[in-house]
C-alpha cells in the first residue's frame, strides 16, 4: 500500500503574499490612500506658491505641515492601537480630508492670508491618518510567517516608493490642465477613499484593538515604554540615519549636478536612487536570510553609507549616477528591515505605533539632512559634504553591529 503523500506548503513568494486572503483588496485601498501622499506636499506647494506669489510662505506652510504630520505620527498610531483602525481611521481621515479641502479653497484664488494658510497646514498635518503603518500592521496579522512577512514588507516598501514617484508626475500632468488647488483637492479625496475601503476590508477587522488582559504578554516588554525596547530604539537610530542619508543626497545631488554644469540632470540622479531602491527592495525581500534582523540592518546601514562616501568622490556625472543607484539598492531593505524589528519588539497592541516610530524616524532624518547639509554646501568641499552625511548611518552601522554581537 502506497503511503500519502506529503504535500509542502507553497514556498513565499510575492505572489504568495498577494494571494493571501483579504490581502489584496486591503493593500490595493492602502496604496490609493497613500497615493495622496505622494501628490500632496508638491500640490499643495504650488498651490499656496500660486495663492501668494512668495516662495518664502510657501517654503513656510509646507515646513509646518511636514513637521506636524511627521512629529504627531506616533501619536495618532497609538491612537489606532487603542481604539482599533475602524473606530479611529474614519474620523481622522475625514478631518483631514476636510481641511485639504479647505485648502484648496483656499488657495484656489490669489490673495489668501499666509496665516491662515499656516493654519490650516497645521491642523491638516496634525490629522493625516497613519495609512503606512496601518497597513503594516494588518500584514504581520495576515501574514504570520516570517519569510512571507519579509516579503510582504518589502512589496509594501517599493510600491510605497513608486507611489512617491508617481505622485508628483501625476500632480505635474494635473496642472497643465487645472489650478494647483486641483491636485490639493485630488489629495483629499483619494485619501478620504483610501481609507474608508481600508476599514471596509475583512483584513482590518479587530486590528488594533488592546488585547484582553488575560492575553499573555512578553515579559521583557512588561511595564517598559515601547521605546525602551532595544530591537526598537536600534531601528528607529538606524532609520533616523537613513533619513538622514536621502535628505542630504537630494540637496548634495542638486549642488553636484550643478557643479558640473549640468543641473537638469539631477533628476536622473534622484531617478538612479529610486530604481536602485525598488530592484534592492523586491531582491532583498526574495531571500530567506539566516542572519537576525539587527545585524542584517547594520550591514545595510554600512552599506548605504560607503556607497555615499563613493558617490562624493565621483570624478563626473556618469560615475555619480552609478553610485547612487548603488546607494539605492541598500534604502528599500534597510527601512524594510527597521520596520521588521519594530513588528518583532511591539505587542498586538502597539505594532501601528511601533512602525509609526520608524516612519517619523526616517522622515525626521531626511529633513534634519537637508538642512544640515544645506548649512554646509558652499563652506566646504562636496566630498567632504557627502562624508559628513554618511558619518551618522556609518556610525548606527558601528553601534549596532557591537551591540548584536555582545
Amino acid at each position: 500500500m502506497l503511503s500519502p503523500s506529503r504535500t509542502r506548503p507553497p514556498a513565499p513568494s510575492y505572489v504568495a503574499v498577494l494571494r493571501t486572503r483579504h490581502a489584496s483588496r486591503a493593500f490595493g485601498a492602502a496604496l490609493l490612500g497613500r497615493l495622496s501622499y505622494g501628490m500632496v506636499s508638491l500640490a499643495l506647494m504650488l498651490a499656496v506658491k500660486g495663492s501668494t506669489g512668495s516662495y518664502s510662505v510657501a517654503g513656510a506652510v509646507m515646513a509646518l505641515f511636514g513637521a506636524t504630520s511627521v512629529f504627531l505620527s506616533p501619536a495618532r498610531a497609538a491612537l489606532i492601537d487603542r481604539y482599533g483602525p475602524r473606530l479611529a481611521l474614519p474620523p481622522m481621515a475625514t478631518v483631514y480630508a476636510l481641511l485639504l479641502s479647505v485648502l484648496a479653497y483656499a488657495t484656489w484664488q490669489p490673495g489668501t492670508s499666509g496665516f491662515r494658510l499656516g493654519a490650516l497646514a497645521v491642523t491638516a498635518g496634525a490629522c493625516t491618518p497613519p495609512l503606512g503603518p496601518v497597513m503594516r500592521a494588518v500584514w504581520s496579522t495576515l501574514v504570520p510567517d516570517k519569510e512571507l512577512l519579509q516579503r510582504a514588507y518589502s512589496l509594501d516598501g517599493v510600491a510605497e516608493e513608486l507611489l512617491f514617484v508617481t505622485g508628483p508626475l501625476l500632480v505635474g500632468l494635473l496642472v497643465r490642465f487645472a489650478e494647483p488647488a486641483a491636485g490639493v483637492a485630488a489629495s483629499a479625496a483619494l485619501v478620504l477613499v483610501g481609507a474608508l475601503a481600508l476599514v471596509a476590508s475583512p483584513a482590518v477587522r479587530g486590528q488594533g484593538v488592546r488585547p484582553p488582559r488575560t492575553a499573555p504578554r512578553p515579559p521583557a516588554r512588561r511595564g517598559q515604554r515601547l521605546l525602551g525596547v532595544v530591537g526598537l530604539r536600534h531601528a528607529v537610530m538606524a532609520s533616523a540615519g537613513v533619513g538622514l542619508c536621502l535628505g542630504a543626497l537630494e540637496l548634495l545631488a542638486v549642488a553636484f549636478t550643478e557643479q558640473h554644469h549640468r543641473g537638469a540632470a539631477v533628476a536622473w540622479v534622484m531617478a538612479a536612487l529610486s530604481t536602485g531602491s525598488a530592484v534592492g527592495g523586491l531582491a532583498y525581500g526574495a531571500v530567506s536570510w539566516r542572519r537576525s534582523s539587527r545585524l542584517r540592518l547594520a550591514a545595510l546601514a554600512a552599506g548605504l553609507g560607503l556607497s555615499l562616501l563613493a558617490a562624493g568622490v565621483s570624478p563626473n556625472l556618469y560615475v555619480l549616477v552609478g553610485a547612487v543607484a548603488v546607494a539605492g539598492l541598500f534604502v528599500a531593505p534597510a527601512i524594510t528591515t527597521a520596520y521588521l524589528i519594530a513588528d518583532e519588539s511591539a505587542g498586538v497592541d502597539s505594532r501601528t505605533q511601533a512602525g509609526a516610530w520608524v516612519n517619523t524616524a526616517v522622515n525626521a532624518g531626511s529633513s534634519g539632512g537637508t538642512a544640515a547639509v544645506g548649512l554646509l554646501v558652499g563652506q566646504l568641499p562636496l566630498a567632504a559634504c557627502f562624508a559628513l552625511a554618511a558619518a551618522p548611518v556609518l556610525l548606527c552601522a558601528a553601534f549596532m553591529a557591537g551591540r548584536v554581537h555582545r
